[in-house]
């Protein structure tokens, strides 16, 4: 192209870029010039249509500026520029793949500007773009396309949720995920649903869905992505709300106070109104109600359907010809599902046998797989062969430690969330490795220990259980579920509560001289005067916020009658009494938490007493876990967590050798720690200090200095020492200090 072309397009540029500022500023004065370029762009258009590959670049760039100026003043007038947006579509969908790539670039800006304009709508930008984005077979435009329509569904969500626009997209996304399972194209319905996931815009039933339908296409790429959805979407969340959340703090008074130094201008008072802007929006941030983010996989439709169509269809199904790392990622995905909702799919355990060896490639995530889709629901009989497979093949002397350790924890993970998979003769003899010289061994088998003295000490040797199991199994505490049976809900600590109230009592009787065991009408007559005690004093404490109101009632208030007369039994055997007073507690326990409502003192004391016990408990070193069973329903269990800590492994004379290197510098020959900072300070060209230099002058240099000292007088010495004082204090020979 000529000099004279290009300065030609460049004065049309020029004037249609003043044409633009003009009509804007007055639009009703300049309404003939607009007509006339809409007219010329109406031209160039059909031109354009007729012949979309031969056009000439003058024409292309001329067209492309007149698209520019009508997009940048359409809203302005809306009558003449009707079916602006309609040619734009029609130019971008039917020759996207033939367009020159700045023209293409510049319509599909030119729709989103007529979007922020309210030209168009969100609906029709969205339906125009996304099926351009799943055929161009361009990666540029397909990186525009996607950024552009991100950043509209972003935008349109940014006051208030869309729902008509998140239904329309949600919509077209789900339609392209199950029409075509084959097709790759699903894959920008994945890349969209897990981005606005990520940014909290789309969070709801409908989104999870779409990528469910998605984990059953037939398309490796779409699978993953789908998969790693659901295992690691909530994750992404978390780190894109900790980023957003980590933004700098404006100092509004230092930016006020650089603009009123500076020269003031235009400029520097549109970054004062931005930063102001800035600060105002991330102090309603702080301030806003935490949104409630569901997991993906809680707020899944039909899981257990889901988790056995996934299962059959890429696990199960030897015709599936997916890698051993997406099978791995779809394991883990069908495990998390059965663990967190205790689905029952009894087909999977069989399937898990045959990948129960330590010559399996990851046989390692195996394992934590199989942990983690084990429940309290899952028959025992179903688990019962995987533990002793597991033991067969991992735990023996033979193995190496790492395989025996690894064995032992995914033995005691899988107990524990179905203790009752266990046999008494295996349990005894996995125990028995607590003995290993291997740290990891010993420590995994401790900790399969500890699991049965609380979930079945009955199961193990009596030099075995310890001594809080053994005391636990005499008086009852202990007790080991059965298949099917759940733990009721209860207030904890609620007996250490009954325990204090039935001391309190026993003082009391004490203080008045009676006996400690009276018939059932004393302590009836105990329990009204001390549960009238405790709610006089809580009405009066709270009768300023008028929380409680006094209420009599009339059954409250009648005495109780007598039962009959208490059986009294002596026994003489040590077990038999502490069953009955075990018995008894329990009684006490369901009394309190049936037939008595718990006053504002009673509350507090519980929280009292619940924090004494917790402090026993860790001072007396027995402070228990939290429930194991719990431990992974949310989180997942990794391979990792499965195999023994590089800590706990031996390390060989190599890692050794190494870690004593660490830090330190090549060296050939050995040399002390001085002398590598000296040839380091050589290497860098840096000079030694005075004192250094004095230490290597020669003898005979001092010599004559060191007799002129001896021959000074003491009011010599004397001004001498007080000038050197002076000196220090003022910050040597160059006043570099401050005198004081």
């Amino acid at each position: 192209m000529g000099k004279r072309k290009v300065a030609a397009l460049e004065k049309i540029e020029a004037d249609l870029a003043g044409l633009q500022y003009k009509i804007r500023k007055d639009p009703e004065a300049y309404e003939k010039e607009f007509i006339e370029n809409w007219q010329q762009f109406d031209a160039a258009h059909e031109k354009f249509l007729a012949a979309p590959v031969g056009a000439d670049s003058n024409s292309l760039i001329t067209f492309r500026e007149q698209i520019d100026l009508i997009a940048h003043c359409a809203e302005l007038y809306p009558q003449i520029t009707a079916t602006f947006p309609d040619a734009l579509k029609d130019v971008l969908t039917k020759h996207h793949a033939v367009l020159e790539p700045t023209l293409r670039e510049k319509i599909v800006s030119s729709l989103t500007l007529l979007r922020r304009k309210d030209v168009i709508d969100s609906n029709y930008l969205l339906t125009t773009l996304f099926p351009i984005l799943i055929s161009t077979p361009s990666k540029s435009l397909r990186m525009v396309l996607y950024q552009k329509i991100l950043s509209d569904i972003r935008n349109t969500n940014t006051k208030t949720t869309n729902h008509r626009v998140n239904r329309t997209m949600q919509t077209v996304l789900y339609n392209l995920v199950t029409s075509d399972r084959s097709s790759p194209k699903a894959l920008w319905a994945v890349k969209l649903v897990r981005e606005l996931w990520r940014r909290q815009i789309w969070s709801d039933a409908k989104t999870v869905d779409i990528m469910r339908q998605a984990c059953l296409a037939d398309n490796e790429k779409v699978i993953i992505g789908s998969v790693r959805f659901f295992l690691g979407g909530d994750k992404e969340r978390e780190e894109f709300e900790d980023e957003s959340s980590d933004e700098e703090t404006i100092d509004i008074k230092k930016v006020k106070h650089s603009i009123e130094i500076n020269k003031k201008t235009k400029k520097h008072k549109k970054a004062l109104d931005r930063a102001v802007d800035k600060a105002k929006k991330q102090e309603r941030k702080k301030t806003a109600p935490h949104p409630l983010n569901f997991s993906a996989l809680h707020i899944l439709q039909d899981p257990q359907g889901f988790s056995e169509n996934l299962f059959e269809k890429h696990l199960q199904n030897t015709k599936s010809k997916l890698s051993l790392e997406t099978k791995l990622l779809v394991l883990q995905l069908v495990t998390r599902l059965v663990g967190l909702h205790k689905l029952t799919i009894i087909s999977l355990y069989s399937w898990f046998i045959k990948h129960l060896t330590p010559r399996q490639q990851s046989a390692s995530s195996f394992l934590a797989s199989l942990a983690q889709g084990t429940h309290n629901l899952v028959p025992p009989d179903a688990i019962e062969p995987l533990i002793q497979k597991i033991a067969n093949e991992f735990v023996s002397e033979a193995s190496a430690s790492e395989v025996c350790s690894a064995g032992l924890n995914a033995i005691r993970e899988i107990c524990v969330r179905q203790p009752l998979a266990m046999n008494e003769t295996l349990l005894q003899d996995l125990v028995e490795y607590r003995k290993s010289k291997d740290k990891g061994v010993m420590m995994a088998a401790k900790g399969l220990l500890s699991l049965y003295r609380e979930k079945g000490a009955n199961m193990l040797r009596k030099k075995d259980r310890g001594k809080d199991a053994t005391m636990g199994l005499r008086s009852g505490d202990l007790k080991q579920l059965r298949y099917g049976e759940e733990e009721t809900g209860e207030i904890e600590g609620l007996e250490l509560l009954a325990k204090w109230k039935e001391e309190q009592k026993k003082r009391k009787r004490a203080e008045r001289g009676l006996p400690e065991e009276g018939d059932d009408a004393e302590k009836a007559e105990d329990e009204d005067e001390s549960e009238q005690d405790e709610w006089e004093v809580a009405s009066m404490e709270s009768s300023d916020s008028g929380e409680w109101i006094r209420v009599s009632d009339s059954e409250d208030e009648a005495e109780p009658e007598p039962d009959t007369k208490r059986q009294k039994v002596d026994s003489q055997d040590q077990e038999e009494s502490d069953e009955e007073d075990v018995a008894g507690e329990t009684v006490d326990f369901m009394k309190l938490a049936t037939t008595q409502i718990l006053t504002p003192a009673d509350l507090a004391k519980l929280r009292e007493l619940k924090m004494g016990a917790n402090i026993d408990k860790a001072l007396g070193n027995r402070k228990r876990k939290k429930d194991q069973e719990d431990r992974h329903v949310d989180e997942g269990l990794t391979a990792e967590q499965i195999e023994a800590p590089a800590k706990l492994r031996k390390s060989t004379k190599e890692e050794r050798i190494a870690l004593a290197k660490e830090g330190k510098p090549d060296r050939e020959e050995h040399k002390s720690t001085q002398a590598i900072r000296k040839s380091k300070k050589e290497a860098e060209g840096k000079s030694t200090t005075n004192k250094e230099k004095a230490r290597k002058k020669n003898f005979m240099m001092t010599l004559g200095k060191a007799k002129s000292k001896q021959k000074r007088s003491l009011v010599t010495t004397r001004n001498i020492l007080k000038n050197h004082i002076d000196r220090s204090k003022s910050g040597g020979r160059r006043r570099n200090g401050i005198a004081r």
